[in-house]
């Protein structure tokens, strides 16, 4: 039986004025936006209520779960060229893939783990994936706030910890 896998130690994330200096991204796919949405709004709660300011919260919007891969690589600086970009504590991609009946699915899954992969094996800015890779919309909905916790808050807590990796 799967359980709430949103549950945590709070008191194991690092203090609030550690999480007031720092800065994180949440890119989410706006294709199945009641799952989605309701994932992003998890993460971002979670964010707040550990102590990082709002102000250092960017919420980048994007049109399906493949596009999160080119999403993250924009905000990571050094990344292809991007010197210029904003530093990030750590980036947290939010997207949905419910299973249907053609083999899109399975390219869609795999180009967006393999993206996410590509990105963290740079070293650069942890890139946290938290996508849904589901078998029907009841399993997503139940990850997405549902019975079985929020994706999102997960997302942002392993964001947190990953930013701060002794």
């Amino acid at each position: 039986m799967t359980t709430d896998l949103s549950q945590y130690d709070a008191n194991s994330l690092p203090s609030a004025d550690v999480l007031k200096r720092q800065r994180y991204a949440i890119i989410v796919a706006d294709w199945n936006s009641d799952i989605t949405y309701a994932m992003a709004q998890g993460a971002m709660d979670t964010l707040l209520q550990h102590g990082v300011q709002e102000k250092n919260i960017k919420m980048v919007h994007v049109p399906g779960t493949v596009e999160l891969t080119y999403a993250a690589g924009r905000l990571i600086p050094q990344f292809e060229g991007n010197a210029f970009a904003m530093r990030y504590d750590a980036i947290i991609v939010i997207g949905c893939v419910i299973k249907g009946d053609t083999p899109h699915f399975d390219y869609v899954c795999q180009s967006v783990t393999q993206g996410v992969a590509i990105l963290n094996a740079k070293g650069i800015t942890p890139v946290i994936f938290s996508v849904l890779t589901t078998l029907d919309k009841q399993q997503a909905l139940d990850r997405a706030g549902g019975r079985l916790g929020n994706k999102g808050v997960e997302g942002a807590v392993t964001a947190i910890r990953m930013a701060n990796l002794g």
